[in-house]
């Protein structure tokens, strides 16, 4: 006759039986979360709409503004205004501005200095002098100045004791009219000066003295001679 065997007792039963192990354990999760929903729920949750309470903020202080003085006008004197006196600037620095006079209308008008012309110098005034002289002639010149306020044209009359002239020319305007004589010639310009403006007239003269007879610009004798 066989015998029965005996059911495994301890370890050996639990490890036979994994169902046991896996029961166990949910047996106590449960029992752990019991406990957790009990102390949860043992909280007294804030009011809702509950604000925490707000922190005091600190006031700004504000510092003492000093006084302002707000200094008084100046009442003001008959007769003295608030600018700057002085002298205007074209007298301080002396130049030799023009005279205001109080015309009819009330307002200051400037009048002109007298020109040089009107002081007794002459409007056109030349100067003469030879440019080259060489073997049987020489180049000559008569330079010319309007000292007057208005542009105006020249006129040059040379005499020479003898000789021949050769020709007669001024540079960069255009010529004028020559007009031959015994020993010399004239001049007519075909171009003004404008009031300050210089021209030179040039001629060229054979078998002559350098030294002309006569030199004269509208009539007034040539400097340089």
């Amino acid at each position: 006759m066989r015998r029965v065997p005996r059911p495994p007792h301890g370890p050996v039963a639990i490890a036979t039986s994994p169902w046991i192990v896996v029961g166990a354990g949910v047996v106590v999760m449960v029992v752990l979360l019991f406990v957790a929903l009990g102390a949860y729920r043992g909280r007294s949750p804030a009011p809702d709409g509950a604000r925490p309470p707000a922190l005091p903020v600190p006031s700004a202080v504000v510092a003492p503004s000093a006084p302002t003085s707000v200094a008084s006008p100046v009442p003001a004197l008959p007769g003295i205004s608030g600018r700057a006196s002085g002298l205007p600037p074209s007298a301080a620095s002396g130049s030799p501005s023009a005279d205001p006079t109080v015309g009819s209308s009330g307002r200051p008008t400037a009048t002109r200095s007298p020109s040089r012309a009107s002081s007794g110098q002459p409007a056109m005034t030349g100067r003469y002098r030879v440019v080259q002289s060489f073997d049987g002639g020489f180049i000559g010149e008569v330079a010319m100045v309007n000292a007057s306020a208005r542009s105006r044209g020249w006129t040059v009359r040379l005499e020479f004791s003898g000789g021949r002239l050769v020709t007669a020319w001024v540079e960069g305007v255009p010529q004028g009219t020559i007009r031959e004589s015994d020993g010399g010639f004239t001049y007519v310009s075909g171009v003004e000066v404008s009031p300050g403006g210089s021209v030179a007239l040039r001629f060229h003269m054979e078998r002559a003295s350098s030294s002309p007879r006569e030199c004269t610009v509208d009539g007034v004798r040539c400097d340089g001679l």
